[in-house]
């Protein structure tokens, strides 16, 4: 791998004829590609080939794009840095010595060092933006049931999205617009996304546009990112938006209540890896149970495990009440907070990521550290709304995002702040 950027370099080429004929793009590892391995950055799936296209890899043929490769990511999805995937880290072509985010961190690498023009990664909890913030390009997490789910392996099935990355906000929506729209497949994808033009909203028109800024998600940020995310909307102000201040005070339960929820549908989803229908062969001796156990020991790393041990334990019972049924309500709690916030403005605005980009293995002996670097991402998965990273500058020479957040099927509003950012 060239900087730990694909896990298989195998090039597809799509119909000639198409609004991304002559563009190449790189395509995360647990979306499945026929006849191309599809590994979830797992040692368990490392010889999976798929039958099939993902609905989003068949868009992106038909609309002519070339697929260059399956780019790597953090185990499953499970992780902020691309270091917990089973074939290596990938490098930040944008911040040498740091991550570039995660766990779509290899499609994110892959614009910013010009091995693609485009990626498609996934967004469970920030897993698009926060790589698209680390390595300074842009990236979309869209609303859920914007883009058809059909092909990705899950992890978390009620939080995912398939989110594009491009170098500027009008290149991430021309992707969004050739891969989103209803599919008969994926019965959680709503009629909304039919016939857009994302792209076309990027205009960098944001004159009487209103910015709601919440309060809580700049507390605690690095000094530097807080200057430069007041800079972007400083900016934003000259070009005639204007911006107030907003509260979401339930955000303070989002990571407790999005770790609950997220570990538990992983520990459902993940069962599947047994060994039988999924994982390595083994000629183990024993009864089922101890080759189960074997099988799930060697195919998966700890990260994984921890997060799979911890699922398993808030839906077992007796306890199913007292964490994921609280979660749950927390959940609902966020989305009336958003929607109440998002009622007296046309967007939200937050730094994306907290901080600058770690340095490589900074977080991997402090997990907890690693998850509440995602409070400023992982409240919008839990109210199901879109969002958006672009550029915003830097601090001490490392990238810095800056995150739009709109209503329910809202891409065309941040996408249209987020390209006045650039200008």
């Amino acid at each position: 791998m060239s900087g730990g950027i694909f896990i298989t370099e195998e090039r597809t080429e799509g119909d000639s004829e198409g609004p991304l004929a002559g563009r190449t793009v790189a395509v995360k590892d647990n979306i499945s590609t026929e006849g191309v391995r599809t590994t979830c950055g797992s040692a368990m799936l490392a010889d999976y080939v798929p039958p099939y296209d993902a609905t989003v890899v068949e868009r992106l043929k038909a609309a002519g794009a070339t697929i260059v490769g399956k780019t790597n990511m953090d185990e499953f999805g499970m992780g902020s840095t691309t270091e917990t995937s089973a074939f290596g880290p990938t490098e930040n072509p944008a911040a040498e010595g740091r991550v570039p985010g995660g766990s779509s961190g290899g499609s994110a690498a892959a614009v910013a060092a010009g091995e693609a023009d485009l990626a498609l990664g996934t967004d469970t909890g920030g897993s698009v933006r926060n790589p698209a913030a680390f390595c300074g390009v842009v990236g979309i997490k869209p609303t859920y049931g914007l883009v058809s789910r059909y092909g990705l392996v899950a992890y978390a099935n009620s939080l995912e999205q398939i989110g594009p990355f491009g170098s500027t906000v009008e290149e991430a929506a021309e992707l969004l617009d050739v891969v989103s729209g209803p599919d008969e497949r994926d019965a959680t994808t709503r009629d909304e996304g039919a016939e857009t033009d994302y792209a076309g909203a990027a205009d960098g028109d944001v004159d009487g546009l209103e910015i709601g800024i919440p309060t809580e998600l700049l507390e605690g940020a690095d000094e530097g990112v807080v200057e430069t995310f007041w800079e972007a909307i400083d900016e934003l102000e000259s070009q005639g938006a204007s911006y107030h201040e907003v509260s979401l005070p339930s955000i303070e339960h989002a990571v407790a209540a999005y770790y609950v929820i997220a570990m538990s549908e992983a520990s459902s989803n993940l069962a599947r890896f047994d060994g039988v229908r999924y994982g390595p062969d083994h000629d183990l001796e024993g009864d089922w149970n101890e080759t189960f156990a074997a099988v799930r020991e060697e195919g998966f790393g700890d990260e994984v495990k921890r997060r799979i041990l911890l699922g398993t334990y808030a839906l077992s019972a007796g306890y199913h009440e007292k964490y994921y049924a609280k979660a749950q309500d927390a959940r609902a709690w966020i989305e009336r907070d958003f929607e109440d916030a998002l009622s007296e403005a046309d967007v939200l605005a937050s730094p994306t990521m907290p901080t600058p980009p770690f340095e490589r293995g900074e977080s991997l002996d402090d997990p907890l550290q690693m998850y509440l670097a995602d409070a400023n991402t992982v409240p919008i998965n839990l109210a199901n709304l879109p969002a958006i990273s672009v550029p915003a500058g830097d601090t001490d020479g490392l990238p810095v995002g800056l995150q739009f957040v709109g209503p329910a099927f809202g891409e065309r509003e941040i996408v249209r702040a987020a390209s006045a950012v650039e200008d």
